[in-house]
């Protein structure tokens, strides 16, 4: 049984947070194995056409993988109470509501209908540049890195770096070590970090170093779908 109070200390301290073996290393390859079934699929991204970095990431089509689906099913009311103690910390009106159904009802009436999890894969010298994951006006402000292959087997390189950004200061980087099967929770935009003269926003960007040899797979679990 995971304990979400401690993970939510954590995010509240770094905007990040680890979920050591969240999956199996059989649904570890299960899952990247995926990556080469079309059909599975809406579309391909080829990040060095967009100026995002080098590698590829491909975004689920519906019906989405059944263990896609229970994940976001699953982590989701786990992680809507800090979302919303977020929000109250902020100032920022919004509610997110108890269920991930009842979340994509909203997104859907926006128009938002498109989903967004997605699987990534980067080669030797492929990254992903620092990036925020929005796609709408409704965006749920946490979302999950899993790490599909094992570092140091599979691939070397390739840290999940998260970078944060607060007034008046310079940036701060936290690189984050996962094993295979490992999760890290992250803020999507922004944060409240708890100043000497009250509560304050900090922005913050995610992204992945340069991959030095192997082949790295990553799936992405965020929680709005896309306009």
């Amino acid at each position: 049984m995971r304990n979400w109070e401690e993970t939510g200390r954590e995010l509240d301290t770094r905007g990040c947070a680890v979920l050591e073996q969240l999956l199996t290393p059989d649904d570890c390859e299960a899952l990247a194995m995926l990556y080469d079934v079309d059909d599975a699929f809406r579309s391909r991204v080829v990040m060095a056409r967009h100026g995002f970095g080098r590698g590829e990431y491909k975004y689920f089509d519906h019906p989405l993988p059944e263990l896609v689906t229970e994940l976001r099913t699953a982590l989701y009311p786990c992680l809507a109470p800090i979302a919303n103690r977020w929000n109250t910390a902020m100032g920022i009106d919004v509610r997110y509501p108890d269920s991930h159904a009842d979340f994509l009802a909203r997104c859907h009436e926006a128009g938002q209908v498109r989903p967004t999890p997605l699987l990534l894969r980067y080669g030797a010298d492929d990254y992903n540049c620092l990036h925020q994951d929005l796609y709408g006006e409704h965006v749920f402000p946490l979302q999950v890195a899993i790490l599909l292959s094992e570092p140091g087997r599979d691939f070397t390189g390739g840290e999940f770096v998260l970078t944060e950004q607060r007034p008046r200061m310079q940036s701060r980087a936290e690189v984050v070590p996962l094993r295979q099967g490992d999760a890290v929770v992250f803020a999507v935009h922004h944060r409240p970090v708890q100043g000497t003269r009250g509560t304050y926003r900090v922005n913050l960007r995610h992204g992945v170093s340069r991959v030095r040899s192997g082949m790295r797979h990553t799936a992405g679990i965020i929680f709005h779908d896309a306009a």
